[in-house]
Order: structure tokens, then sequence, then C-alpha cells
């Protein structure tokens, strides 16, 4: 990979991974699902009118949409407001990748790696770890509610998956819209209704701010780039940078937010980040040695 594209994907990883720091600040701002309608129809809107519609069945868009979108983000930031911290939500949310290798196997049928298989083990006992350390106080319950996030990631992935080879730009534009629509629903029947609305009128700069990172940079041009890269290169040799997502979210958390770590956390952080490498490994079959004829004993 030429050192421009290695840029890139550093800087999309590290947005990402600042996201969740973000995710923190703006629920602090605005009701949780209002914060993700915003994101999401902003990330939408105005770019919608410019991009081709999908070439993709609509239902994909708006399975995709329903899922990645609404779904994912209303759980995390739920689970977020509730009071995980924005670390160890960025760290194990990437669980996502073991309900995509699973989900993948019941619908296309692809069955996983040995390595795969151990990688999700040893991921979900570092999951366990953490709930273990955690359930005393008060956060086994936004655990939980981050897994059924990450299901639902991995729901989405296999929805695009679905969609086959299609320009995903427009793709992901439409499903953003979709997925905006029952955000704003939800947020208007469970966040207090037009008094949720009301904090809007007019808006601070550091809510006008802390959404625009959430739909500009975070969504747009992160897709964005990461489709650029992926077109441009194996998925094999793009995928691995996604395990710097935690490593961004983890210090954006503690730099900016002043999260604390604990040693429950570093530890089953290690089993998540060992499963996730895990993963990702191939191991190349070992070549049988060859010897001369004239040498053979």
């Amino acid at each position: 990979m030429p050192l421009r594209d290695v840029l890139i994907a550093l800087v999309v990883v590290t947005i990402w991974g600042v996201n969740f720091t973000v995710i923190k600040l703006s629920v602090g701002e605005l009701p949780p699902l209002l914060v993700a309608a915003l994101r999401f129809f902003f990330a939408a809107v105005p770019v919608i009118f410019f991009v081709a519609r999908p070439q993709a069945p609509w239902r994909l868009v708006v399975g995709y949409g329903l899922f990645m979108g609404c779904a994912l983000y209303a759980l995390l930031n739920l689970a977020i407001f509730m009071g995980l911290s924005a670390s160890l939500a960025s760290l194990a949310l990437q669980v996502q990748a073991m309900f995509t290798i699973g989900l993948a196997f019941f619908v296309f049928g692809e069955v996983p790696r040995r390595l795969q298989m151990v990688g999700a083990a040893v991921a979900f006992a570092g999951i366990g770890v953490i709930a273990w350390g955690h359930g005393a106080g008060g956060e086994l319950v936004p655990i939980a509610i981050l897994m059924v996030a990450a299901l639902c990631w991995g729901t989405a992935n296999i929805i695009s998956k679905k969609a086959g080879a299609v320009p995903m730009v427009p793709f992901t534009v439409w499903g953003n819209f979709f997925a905006s629509i029952p955000l704003f629903a939800l947020s208007f029947a469970f966040e207090g209704g037009p008094s949720a609305f009301a904090g809007l009128m007019p808006p601070s700069w550091s809510v006008v701010g802390l959404i625009a990172f959430l739909a500009y940079p975070a969504t747009l041009f992160g897709f964005a780039m990461w489709s650029g890269l992926l077109s441009r290169h194996s998925a094999a040799t793009v995928a691995p940078f996604t395990l710097l997502v935690p490593i961004a979210g983890i210090s954006s958390g503690v730099l900016i937010l002043g999260e604390p770590i604990y040693p429950v956390d570093i530890a089953g952080g290690m089993l998540v980040f060992a499963g996730l490498i895990l993963t990702v490994v191939k191991l190349k079959p070992r070549q049988a040695a060859t010897q001369p004829v004239g040498e053979r004993i």
C-alpha cells in the first residue's frame, strides 16, 4: 500500500476513534436519539440531491439504514448516555467483526477459519471479563445494549455484502436518510416530544460543531475514504487498520474526557484486541521441504 493510502487509513481510523468521544460529549448536550437522528439526517441532506439513486434493491438500502444507522447508533448513543465510557465503547463494539463472521456463515455459508473461531472465543471472553468487572458498577446493562448494537452492525455488514458490487456512496447516503426518519420519530416519542427539539432553537455553537463532526468527518468523509481504499486494495490489506480504532478511541477518551482505565478493562481489552487480531491473521500453509533425489536417506 502506498504511503499516501496508509496515511488516509490512519486519518480515517483516528476520526472513527475520536467519534466515540464526540458522541459522549453530544449526548451531554442533547438527548441520545436526537443526536443520532441529526447525525444521519445531515449525513444525507443535502448530499442526497447530488448522488444517483443506489443500484441495489430498496429493501436492502432501507434495511442497511435501519440496522447501521437507526439501530446501531440509537443503541450505541443510549449505552454511552447511560454511563458507558467512550473508551470502553470504542473497544467493545469491535466484536461486531465476530457477529459478522457468524452471520456470514448462516447467510452465505462462509465457513470461518479455525483462527477466526478461536479469535471470536477469545474476544467474547474479553467482553465477559469486562462485564464481570463492571457488573457491580451499574454498567452491565449498557454493555449488554452495546452487544446488541454490535449485532446490528454485523447485520448491516451482511446487508451491504448482499447488495453486491454496487457504488457504496449512494447506497450509504440514501441509507442514512432512511435511518434518520425512524430516529426522529423515536426521539419525538421517547425524549419529550417538542421539548426535545426546542433545545435546538437556536442551537449552540458546541452542538453545531459536535453534530457536524459526527455527520461529515465521521460519517461522510470516513466512509468515502474507506470505500476508496477498498476499491484500490484487497480487504485483507485494508481491514486490519480498524484494529487501531480502539486505540484512538481509548486515547481520546482519556485525554479529552479524563476517563479512567481500570485493571479489568485492560485485561478484558487485551483479550478483545487479541481476538480481533486472530480474526485477520492468515497462516500460510507450510510447504513440504524437498531434497534432491540423490540425498534422500
